[in-house]
């Protein structure tokens, strides 16, 4: 599907805030509340809009100590992937998981307390996953840009 500067205007405004009514969106866009309604439908059903959620203040909650964890895995065997994969995505404390190219195999994204969870985080969860090789943790110091908007 291709998207015209009206679709990329709508996307722009949702991304902002999704709450928008119709009728608010329709006054920024200079269109009718049913032709909104319309674009919002046909991106949904395009998948483009994939889903609607809440973003959470992970320091409101006690979760504002963030770690990147880079892990190896022993053989990059098909077998050894797909177990890792398989576990990793059950540990609620990881939010991202990316397989990466380079000295290691995935970077994690887990938000905890503070450092006496992720050691325990460590020690009962994640170092009991079947075929890590090894990790390396790196601590969140600042956050500079944290964004979940696409520019299109």
């Amino acid at each position: 599907m291709t998207l015209d500067a009206i679709d990329k205007k709508l996307l722009f405004l949702l991304q902002s805030d999704s709450k928008k009514t119709t009728k608010e969106l329709s006054l920024k866009l200079n269109l009718s509340v049913t032709a909104v309604y319309e674009r919002i439908k046909k991106l949904e059903r395009e998948g483009i809009i994939d889903k609607y959620i809440v973003l959470v203040n992970r320091n409101k909650i006690e979760k504002g100590f963030v770690v990147f964890c880079h892990l190896k895995l022993m053989q990059h065997t098909k077998e050894f992937i797909s177990q890792f994969e398989k576990e990793v995505v059950q540990l609620d404390e990881v939010l991202e998981c990316f397989h990466v190219s380079g000295d290691y195999d995935y970077i994690l994204k887990i938000c905890l307390k503070d450092m006496q969870e992720y050691r325990e985080f460590m020690v009962t969860k994640l170092t009991t996953l079947q075929h890590i090789g090894s990790t390396h943790s790196t601590f969140m110091i600042g956050e500079v840009k944290n964004t979940t908007a696409y520019i299109l």
